[in-house]
């Protein structure tokens, strides 16, 4: 399972699904768009956006599965209830929670943690953190993501400096820099339909 807001998904999200499902041997990554975000204070892109935005990132690798199950159910979205849901799907599978650095140093704030913990395994890659304004990647932080007591399978990747937010923000700036920044297709996308037209 790789979820999250994808608003919109970018060049290091389509890394990261490349490298677990080459590290873990996947036979299916499941990506999952998250629907109502219990931790997001700002509002959203519609579902359908990000959903299609999915689709054009991550359609073309063959392992891969867009799940729509969080955006249509109701209520907030956890990652417990969806995995879940996958236990049911996949009985006797090996499941695994494929997640950034800064996601597991946050782990312990997941509703639900331990439930987490307990249907699934987490595949974790490096990814930069912003501390004080500086853009570092945990290992450059010095993190040690072990002391978190909470046990995970690194995923062998350089960390990006790169994320959804400044996406965002150079959205305005036009076809050219979405390029450098998120597939071909998704920076299409965004600028046919006019997402991010300002700085959220």
């Amino acid at each position: 399972m790789f979820g999250g807001a994808f608003d919109p998904p970018h060049l290091a999200h389509r890394r990261l699904a490349e490298t677990a499902i080459a590290q873990l041997n996947l036979q299916q990554l499941h990506v999952i768009p998250t629907g109502q975000a219990w931790h997001k204070t700002r509002t959203l892109s519609d579902a359908r956006h990000r959903l299609a935005m999915c689709e054009l990132a991550f359609g073309d690798l063959p392992q891969v599965r867009i799940d729509d199950r969080e955006i249509r159910r109701e209520g907030p979205s956890y990652t417990a209830d969806t995995l879940a849901e996958l236990r049911l799907l996949y009985p006797r599978a090996e499941l695994y929670l494929v997640l950034g650095a800064d996601q597991l140093l946050s782990f312990r704030r997941w509703v639900r943690w331990e439930e987490v913990l307990q249907r699934g395994r987490l595949a974790v890659a490096d990814r930069p953190l912003d501390v004080a304004g500086i853009t570092q990647s945990a290992a450059e932080l010095g993190a040690d993501l072990a002391a978190t007591g909470i046990p995970f399978e690194a995923l062998h990747m350089p960390p990006w400096r790169l994320s959804a937010t400044a996406v965002r923000e150079h959205a305005a700036s036009g076809h050219e820099a979405l390029a450098r920044m998120v597939p071909e297709a998704v920076s299409s996308y965004i600028s046919q339909h006019s997402l991010y037209p300002t700085t959220p």
